[in-house]
């Protein structure tokens, strides 16, 4: 096998032993990260896949891998928001975000959406390999580094764009950074641009959380308190945003 596929075959075995993890932590409701420490996985498993598409198997396990993230992103947003009420004291409100916990937990481990990600992930360097023998892996390394270098392409035009979707460059700086740390012998960002990339994404998540959260109070009373806060939040988080943008923005044009 070439150099890049070892690398990916060592990739998702040591992301299959973590997803493995996960589902053993939620089953027992041993700590509160273990259904982050699920999805964080799962997008790296999502980020090493998109550059290997029209390989066997990829569509179907990128297809398992997002449903596990439809089935996990409305349970780690209500986390999310139960984290900011208690730190804002608001305990009741807080609980009744996290009531059930243990049986969310228990019914995301033995759910059907990542019992078929983790058999398709333990088969996939079977597909690898056997891929690898038919010559559909040649030139793999050129292969990845093209599309990691069109995901760039889209970052820089969507940052150029004066009427940009803070929604769609939130996801753009996701699949970069995250394709990034996926492939780091192709060296496509320094630390510096990789600090940038980090900071950004952390800008956008806290404009994104308070937008959210200011569209579920009409429907939650008890979230009402925090209003005015998150209003406030929200335009600060969208003015600190557009200055991290603007140093991406000029960053990539240096590269």
């Amino acid at each position: 096998m070439s150099a890049m596929l070892d690398h990916v075959v060592a990739q998702v075995l040591t992301l299959h032993v973590r997803l493995l993890a996960c589902r053993e932590r939620l089953a027992a409701d041993v700590d509160s990260e273990a259904l982050h420490d699920l999805r964080t996985s799962t997008r790296r498993l999502r980020s090493l896949l998109r550059p290997l598409r029209g390989l066997p198997a990829v569509e179907q396990l990128e297809q398992a891998a997002e449903a596990l993230g439809t089935l996990t992103t409305p349970l780690r947003d209500r986390e999310v928001l139960a984290a900011e009420l208690l730190g804002r004291g608001l305990q009741q409100a807080a609980q009744q975000r996290l009531q059930g916990r243990a049986a969310t937990f228990a019914g995301v481990a033995g759910s059907a959406e990542l019992t078929r990600m983790l058999a398709i992930v333990d088969a996939f360097p079977v597909f690898l390999r056997a891929a690898d023998r038919e010559g559909l892996v040649d030139g793999l390394g050129k292969r990845i580094d093209k599309r990691l270098h069109s995901q760039w392409r889209k970052l820089e035009k969507g940052l150029k764009d004066p009427a940009h979707d803070r929604h769609r460059l939130r996801l753009l700086i996701k699949r970069v950074r995250y394709g990034d740390d996926a492939y780091p012998q192709l060296d496509h960002a320094g630390s510096k641009l990789q600090r940038l990339l980090k900071r950004a994404q952390g800008d956008l998540g806290d404009w994104h959380d308070r937008l959210q959260w200011l569209l579920q109070v009409p429907q939650h009373p008890d979230l009402a308190p925090c209003q005015a806060t998150w209003e406030a939040e929200l335009h600060q988080a969208e003015a600190k945003s557009d200055i991290t943008l603007q140093r991406l923005q000029d960053a990539l044009a240096r590269r």
